[in-house]
Parts: structure tokens; sequence; C-alpha cells
């Protein structure tokens, strides 16, 4: 049986270092390259409401904030009104353009995901505009509340219609 020598095994050594090395890269571009935000114009997105959007057939609950409801979900004349004007600035920020939009994760129950368990159906999503995110602005203005779902913890009251 012949050994190898010191050469062979540093150059074997080399090969499977120089693999792994290689491997974590690829891992790396994949991982980056699922979690970035994907450009996206102005006219390829439908404003449903203050934190809704549609892209094709897919909705999108945009996360990290919550707007007031609209129509029959709206518990006051108050927050429906405001739910125009949040509605209004989403319309003005995507019109402005520079969007990206991330699908990211719902969060929801295990197996509720794509299902009206899950977000109502919607997939979840970041927007961002000009590299800033469209849920900041709206929080910097008065628009929204911050809003982190939670699938098992209770919905925190809404502060539209004067409750805190």
């Amino acid at each position: 049986m012949k050994f190898p020598s010191d050469r062979e095994r540093a150059r074997n050594a080399l090969i499977v270092a120089g693999a792994i090395v290689l491997g974590l890269f690829l891992v790396f571009v994949i991982l980056l390259a699922q979690a970035r935000a994907e450009p996206i114009a102005p006219t390829a997105i439908h404003v449903i409401d203050g934190d809704t959007i549609a892209v094709g057939p897919a909705h999108y609950r945009l996360v990290g904030f919550d707007t007031p409801e609209a129509g029959t979900r709206a518990r006051c004349p108050a927050e429906r009104m405001l739910s125009a004007l949040a509605t209004r600035r989403l319309l003005e920020i995507v019109a402005a353009g520079g969007l990206d939009l991330e699908e990211v994760d719902c969060r929801c129950r295990p197996g509720s995901a794509g299902t009206k368990r899950c977000n109502h159906g919607r997939l979840c999503g970041r927007l961002t505009a000009n590299g800033q995110d469209v849920g900041e602005m709206l929080l910097a203005e008065g628009y929204a509340q911050p809003y982190y779902y939670d699938p098992y913890a209770p919905r925190p009251p809404a502060r539209w219609c004067g409750r805190q």
C-alpha cells in the first residue's frame, strides 16, 4: 500500500478547502439574491389601500405598519376618512417611482401560508421608494401605526377612532 506524500496530502487538503470555500460562497450568493428586493415600475402596482398593494394577480400586505380600514371595515367615520388619506399618500409615493418590492415571510401559523387564514390570502412584502421603507414614511407622516403581525397575540387596538 502506497501512502500519499506530504505534497499530495497538502494538495488534497487545498482542493477540499477550496471546494468548501466555493460552496459557502455559492450559498451566500443564493441567499443574497433571494433577499434582494426587485425593482418595480409604478405602473405595475395597484394600490388597494394604505397598506395593501397588488402586482398583477398577487396581493401584498405591506409589513411593519397598519393603516386605517376603509368601507365597512372602518369602525368610525374618522377611520374611513383617515384611510382615504393614507391610501392617497401611498398612491403619491408609488407614482413618484424608485420602487423595490421584497416578498417577506408573513409569520403566519404553520401550514396556513397562502390561505385565507394567513393575511386573508395575501402575500407579505416590504416596499421601498428610493431606498426608504414606505411603511416608515407613512409612520413618520402620521398615516400609519406600528404593527408587527403575531398569529398568537391579539391585534392591538387601532387609534383611528380616538381609542389608544
